[in-house]
């Protein structure tokens, strides 16, 4: 019987990605996602980095369930906006999870930005926290650049105004295995089940 492991999110499309992922790099336990466990209370993101607010998750989700869990935080790092919306990406436009207003603010707020100026960074940090006290936390970088419209059916949030370096489309235009080969969240996620790996060898 494989162990039991909780994604710390609500967010159904970064459930399916994440596991798709962690399968994909051989991760064997059972993934489950926080829909499972009904009276869990909003956990509050008040760090103030990627990697405080992924811990904050996973720690949260872990104290209640009595599992190990898994979280994360991403975001979208903008250069001509001195590295935001960064750890408020989710609820930049106020809404918590409205991707197409905080798409489209984010579109206005960088109208005026010559095409040459439009470097951003998908930031990922993923924590894992075991009821045993075994925790870290690892990051995944994919570098890029902004278009001043969305394009692409795949994806989800910023994906779609995003050209990852050396590509010529979207991160929405991609494959799901395309995406995942280089995305933040896949280096992030392999990062993850690579000290995982190491720390059951540890522990015999």
């Amino acid at each position: 019987m494989s162990q039991k492991i909780v994604i710390a999110s609500r967010n159904d499309h970064k459930i399916e990605e994440m596991r798709r992922i962690l399968e994909q790099a051989g991760f064997d336990w059972e993934l489950v996602g926080t829909s499972e466990f009904p009276n869990l209370p909003d956990i509050e993101e008040t760090g103030s980095t990627f990697a405080a607010n992924a811990m904050l998750k996973a720690r949260g989700v872990s104290e209640f369930t009595g599992l190990p869990a898994i979280g994360d935080d991403s975001g979208l790092c903008v250069d001509a906006l001195n590295g935001m919306p960064g750890i408020l990406s989710a609820r930049w436009s106020g809404a918590h999870g409205n991707d197409r207003a905080n798409l489209e603010l984010l579109l206005a707020q960088i109208s005026q930005v010559p095409a040459d100026r439009r470097s951003a960074s998908f930031v990922c940090a993923a924590a894992y926290v075991h009821p045993d006290g075994t925790e870290f936390v690892v990051e995944g970088v994919m570098n890029g650049s902004l278009i001043t419209a969305p394009l692409g059916d795949h994806g989800f949030g910023y994906d779609p105004i995003f050209i990852p370096q050396g590509h010529q489309v979207t991160s929405s235009q991609m494959s799901s295995d395309e995406k995942d080969a280089i995305s933040h969240r896949g280096k992030a996620l392999a990062a993850l089940v690579a000290s995982l790996q190491k720390s059951r060898e540890s522990h015999g």
